[in-house]
């Protein structure tokens, strides 16, 4: 299965399954000698994990994190660093009765068609569950980032049509859903807990600005800081688009609303998200994802089996309702993997 790992200079490749032993991650080309420990990384683990809220999955998995190597007396070694978290609330017999039905919007079917076998439990590899080893990952990548003055921040804007008015910054983390309103996180709570309610879900979307980004950043024509960034964040499984600056807004504007212009203190506006030509201007890096609704529901729906035979499905389970408020700890966690590499990529060109 090729696909595992991401990233040039700074890597990470991912294992595991959403009902096997473990998941977990590699991350190479750390900077030796940075103060690293396990609590520092368990901050953005028991930000992802599932349990929190009645607005997410009750499956309890408290993701302790476990450094197995490229740690020595607190520092990095800028060898090789594992870090292993151990499934622990794992109900495989949950989808015996979809064994051999498809659900639709899941990647059951399309996993079936590439490998000719697929884990039924959960999903395998094609879980939310593989996102917790990302999140590790990222979090060395953040830890390293903060070396350089960079900040990396993701938010829920939007939940089921529940759109956000103003941005408090200190509020995101003190609401179930993670959204920069106060206000429009109570009613985005509501909406979700009557969609759990009657078994359905809802999408939504995150957005996310990167600050304190040096301009210069990004490879000219095929690995744009822009494109680099969207691979990663159409990596993660729920998310179906991405919009930098102005986004698709850009295609109602003229030129010459679009355009950022500059005098002697800087740029004028931020409509190009940060990044112009693929590299960055030295502006906050702003981009927004779309997020699917979860496609594993009580709702009855029609499917087809491995036989190709109709049938009706209803997924009973442990899922989120609305992934928005877990899946931002792993758009910051993508985000930094890619920011930190562009770094290490910047200062190899430089020699």
């Amino acid at each position: 299965m090729a696909g595992n790992t991401f990233g040039e200079r700074f890597k990470i490749t991912t294992y595991g399954e959403s009902h096997g032993a473990s998941v977990g991650v590699i991350v190479d080309g750390v900077t030796p000698g940075v103060e690293i420990d396990e609590a520092y990384i368990q901050k953005q683990m028991d930000r992802r994990k599932p349990g929190q809220s009645s607005v997410t999955s009750p499956r309890k998995e408290y993701d302790i994190v476990h450094i197995e190597s490229g740690v020595f007396e607190g520092k990095t070694t800028g060898t090789p660093l594992f870090i292993i978290l151990h499934n622990h609330d794992m109900r495989p017999e949950a989808y015996g009765s979809i064994q051999h039905a498809f659900r639709p919007g899941h990647a059951d079917f399309t996993y079936l068609q590439k490998y000719g076998i697929r884990d039924h439990r959960g999903s395998g590899r094609a879980s939310g569950r593989e996102t917790a080893a990302r999140v590790a990952g990222g979090a060395i990548a953040r830890k390293l980032l903060e070396r350089r003055g960079v900040d990396v921040i993701a938010y829920s804007q939007e939940i089921g049509g529940i759109r956000c008015d103003t941005f408090d910054e200190t509020a995101i983390e003190q609401n179930a859903v993670r959204a920069c309103d106060p206000v429009a996180a109570k009613d985005m709570i509501r909406k979700i807990e009557h969609l759990a309610s009657i078994g359905d879900s809802c999408g939504g979307i995150v957005e996310c600005r990167v600050r304190g980004v040096m301009p210069g950043l990004g490879e000219p024509v095929f690995d744009k800081l822009d494109a680099e960034l969207a691979k990663a964040m159409l990596s993660i499984g729920a998310i179906k688009g991405i919009e930098f600056g102005a986004g698709f807004e850009a295609a109602a504007m003229l030129g010459s609303e679009h355009n950022d212009g500059m005098n002697s203190s800087g740029f004028l506006s931020n409509h190009a998200g940060g990044i112009v030509g693929g590299i960055s201007n030295g502006q906050d890096i702003v981009f927004r994802v779309s997020v699917k609704p979860t496609s594993s529901i009580s709702v009855p729906q029609q499917t087809i089996n491995v036989d190709g035979e109709e049938q009706e499905i209803q997924t009973i389970g442990r899922h989120d309702p609305c992934i928005c408020p877990r899946i931002v700890p792993v758009v910051e966690a993508m985000a930094c993997l890619v920011v930190e590499d562009m770094y290490k990529r910047q200062a190899a060109m430089l020699g």
